[in-house]
């Protein structure tokens, strides 16, 4: 006779730091699953008591301590469920990035994480030393084996565990979401669960904690490695998974994965939901131009916050057409936003005619483009200040690598919305948002970009075409081509040359630029690191 087993995975959204409020979630996600849901089980996700990634508060004592306490805590609170809990685990040897399984006051089984990702966005060498041996724990007569996050990705860890009898892998998981990611862990655990005949159950968290964002897509494989159950992305929820022996019968309907773009406009509004309600933010003012990334940063925000906990702040200059004016106010109006119109001249005629004597009789250039630029960013950052709203930065990933943007102008604010994403992929995001219901204006998605900053400008006086412009950053940035490789397939050289040369002697921009959402498993952040002092032009 089989033993069947109820699991139920928590896709939970932690916040790194809050020790307490997280042991909160834990307590009351066991309980929910306990009472309501019959499980047997619970797994949480890696580290799931500190939130991940915690960084260099791991290396304070204090807070190793406090994880420590909260794990113990919860062994006392919580009985009668076998529950799998991440947490640091210090020993004489060092720090372990490790789950217990906890069940009635008891820690019953440990694993210690053995690969330690040190690449992209990961540092985990720098605070953990690797596990080495595997953890199987009997549970309601089921051998169930742990093996976490980056583990799965490799064979030995999930063969250690089924050779010493494991019928059933759960795998706690911080996976953070990038755009091909659902794909690649769908791979990764069917090919993991056909190797060594299991089924795994994949508990990964969810929310946004500063650049990264985690999508939640938890999900359990059969041991054919197919997906039979699988949780909503981006949503905190509890899954619930039924083992009849080491088989998986199909238990619910899958949810239907969403496009590309559903997914990552889906991302922006839960990162940036969070950074402004995980740092205790009331609000957010955004910058509306009259332009398209304005316009979706600014309905981002409203998707994720309400209309109540947004305003718009537009800031004309006598460059400003009167199209611009426009398609402010509409979009403005779609979306049901409180505004303020605060024209930049009278600031910027004082800047002017403070500089007059020292500029002298040089000619008008970028100079006086960057002054207008500071002018809104005094402007906005003063109601920042008076309100404590936080300031939403609408600079886009071409733009950020291109230098294309003003440092303490329109850089300016807390949380770039828009950061990693391509100017062409906004167009796209635009037309998805408008699919759901049409808020940004026909006119502002058709218009010609332009920054407004001097008379009948557009971004093309100064950039390459954003389709050509994309193209390029994504060989050069995403696929790591160099220039010559580049140009072998059909772009001009100068195009190419004079693209690379901005990306590099912009990167002092960009380290004194606001945190935005990564989105690209090369964005312009920890995935990035290259010296500003940079001689290489390759």
């Amino acid at each position: 006779m089989t033993k069947k087993l109820r699991i139920v995975a928590a896709q939970l959204n932690p916040t790194v730091g809050d020790i307490s409020g997280n042991l909160k979630k834990h307590v009351a996600a066991a309980a929910k699953a306990r009472d309501e849901l019959s499980a047997d089980l619970i797994v949480f996700p890696e580290l799931s008591l500190t939130g991940y990634p915690p960084e260099d508060l791991l290396l304070r004592p204090a807070f190793i301590a406090d994880a420590e306490r909260a794990l113990q805590q919860f062994i006392d609170e919580i009985k009668d469920i076998y529950c799998v809990v991440g947490h640091p685990h210090k020993t004489a040897r060092g720090l372990y990035n490790s789950s217990s399984v906890v069940y009635n006051g008891e820690i019953i089984g440990r694993y210690a994480k053995q690969h330690l990702p040190n690449y992209g966005v990961f540092d985990e060498n720098r605070y953990f030393i690797p596990g080495n041996t595997h953890s199987v724990t009997t549970i309601k007569d089921v051998p169930v084996g742990i093996v976490i996050c980056e583990d799965l990705w490799f064979p030995a860890p999930t063969q250690q565990a089924v050779l010493q009898g494991a019928k059933v892998i759960v795998s706690p998981n911080a996976s953070p979401f990038e755009i091909d990611k659902h794909e690649k862990r769908m791979e990764a655990l069917s090919k993991r669960a056909k190797a060594n005949n299991v089924p795994i159950i994949y508990a990964n968290q969810v929310g946004g904690q500063d650049d990264l964002i985690f999508d939640g897509d938890s999900m359990a494989v059969d041991a054919e490695g197919n997906v039979v159950v699988s949780a909503e992305m981006f949503k905190e929820e509890l899954m619930t998974v039924v083992v009849d022996g080491s088989a998986i019968p199909a238990q619910a309907v899958i949810p239907a994965q969403a496009g590309m773009t559903d997914r990552i406009y889906q991302a922006l509004v839960l990162a940036t939901k969070d950074y402004v309600e995980k740092n205790g933010f009331a609000g957010v003012l955004i910058g509306v131009s009259g332009g398209i990334d304005s316009a979706l940063t600014l309905a981002i925000a409203v998707d994720a916050l309400g209309k109540d906990r947004v305003r718009a702040v537009i800031m004309p200059s006598h460059f400003t057409s009167n199209l611009s004016m426009e398609e402010a106010m509409a979009v403005t109006n779609n979306m049901q936003v409180p505004h303020d119109i605060i024209s930049i001249e009278p600031a910027n005629e004082a800047f002017l005619s403070l500089l007059a004597p020292a500029f002298g009789d040089k000619k008008p250039d970028v100079t006086e483009e960057n002054i207008q630029a500071r002018c809104r960013a005094i402007l906005i950052m003063a109601l920042s200040n008076k309100t404590g709203w936080l300031v939403l930065n609408t600079g886009n990933r071409s733009e950020v690598a291109m230098g294309y943007c003003t440092l303490y102008g329109d850089m300016a604010g807390g949380f770039d919305v828009l950061k990693d994403i391509p100017k062409t992929m906004v167009y796209q995001l635009a037309h998805y948002r408008n699919s759901i219901s049409k808020v940004i204006p026909p006119r502002t998605i058709e218009r010609a970009p332009t920054a407004e900053l001097a008379p009948n400008q557009t971004d093309q006086d100064t950039l390459p075409p954003y389709e050509m412009l994309d193209s390029i950053l994504d060989l050069y940035l995403n696929q790591q081509l160099s220039i010559d490789e580049i140009c072998a397939k059909g772009f001009e050289r100068d195009v190419v040359t004079r693209v690379a040369k901005l990306i590099r002697i912009n990167e002092y921009k960009r380290r004194q630029s606001a945190v935005g959402p990564r989105i690209n498993h090369t964005a312009f952040s920890k995935d990035r690191r290259y010296p500003i002092t940079n001689g290489w032009k390759a």
